[in-house]
């Protein structure tokens, strides 16, 4: 079997594996990346030569997090040419090659921030993707997908379907999200489309608007508003407040559609005012304990 055809096998493996279109795309242009510069065959490869494809992968700058995707394509290509073709080909891409990534703390707007931000955006369009983002927690991808038929206004949800990793999960709408989402359906063009958010203008206009075309907006009144804001510290904020606000934790993630409760527990450590509450009063308790240590002779 020649190479471009486990290419191609490889790609029906994994819309078998009910990857996203996304990530389908993304994992062929690293395998293609990765074969137009290794100068063996393939299954010659060894591990000498993936230590020089990470250098060359440095010296073109990408983060370190971009560099363990390719990684993980590429060791993924091999573990299936082995499982699934039969090739008799050893992995050459250890689990150890990944490169050390950072974990910044999750970025969230203050409650005067987002007064600030949501002050210059004025199309009904732009407040309702905005603010489903602010009150339900959609990532962009869900907000440029989401259909019609996704919205129950009546109970006031919304099925996300094939979210991150292709989960489903059900979100709930909030009383100005709901007035924003409603105000915006009023005026939407009739045209048919699935999707709920379209192009306003221009020679696409009433076609749905895409992830790009989301974010540019977001980077326009950002800086209107004089602003370092993103899509994702829209999330961010959701999360932070409702942490802040009592909500446990399990209940965040099901709300984010997170698959493990650790990546919801990041956000105990940026702003949780209820461990800070918690601590006030139990000090209080404690210091009516030991009164004398707070006195001087």
């Amino acid at each position: 079997m020649g190479i471009t055809d486990a290419i191609i096998n490889y790609r029906r493996f994994l819309k078998r594996r009910n990857c996203s279109a996304h990530s389908v795309k993304s994992y062929m242009n690293i395998l293609q990346q990765f074969v137009s510069w290794v100068d063996v065959p393939v299954e010659q490869t060894g591990r000498a030569k993936i230590m020089d494809y990470i250098e060359y992968l440095l010296s073109k700058q990408l983060a370190a997090k971009t560099i363990n995707c390719h990684l993980g394509c590429i060791r993924g290509f091999y573990d299936y040419l082995y499982q699934e073709e039969g090739i008799l080909v050893a992995n050459p891409v250890r689990k150890g090659y990944r490169l050390r990534v950072p974990r910044p703390l999750p970025r969230f707007l203050k409650d005067e921030e987002v007064l600030k931000l949501f002050t210059v955006i004025k199309t009904f369009r732009d407040r309702a993707m905005f603010m489903l983002m602010l009150r339900c927690g959609l990532r962009v991808e869900e907000v440029a997908h989401l259909t019609i038929s996704a919205i129950d206004l009546k109970r006031k949800r919304i099925m996300v379907e094939h979210g991150k990793g292709s989960k489903d999960r059900v979100v709930y709408i909030s009383r100005d999200a709901h007035d924003a989402l409603m105000a915006y359906l009023r005026v939407r063009s009739a045209t048919g489309a699935r999707r709920v958010f379209l192009v306003g203008k221009g020679k696409d206009k009433g076609t749905p608007i895409s992830v790009r075309g989301i974010q540019k907006r977001i980077e326009y009144y950002a800086h209107r508003a004089g602003m370092k804001v993103s899509c994702h510290q829209l999330r961010h904020t959701m999360a932070t407040q409702l942490l802040n606000a009592d909500t446990e934790l399990a209940t965040i993630q099901d709300l984010l559609g997170h698959r493990w409760i650790t990546t919801t527990q990041r956000y105990c450590k940026i702003c949780n005012l209820k461990v800070q509450r918690d601590y006030y009063k139990a000090m209080e308790t404690v210091m009516l304990r030991t009164a004398p240590l707070g006195t001087l002779a």
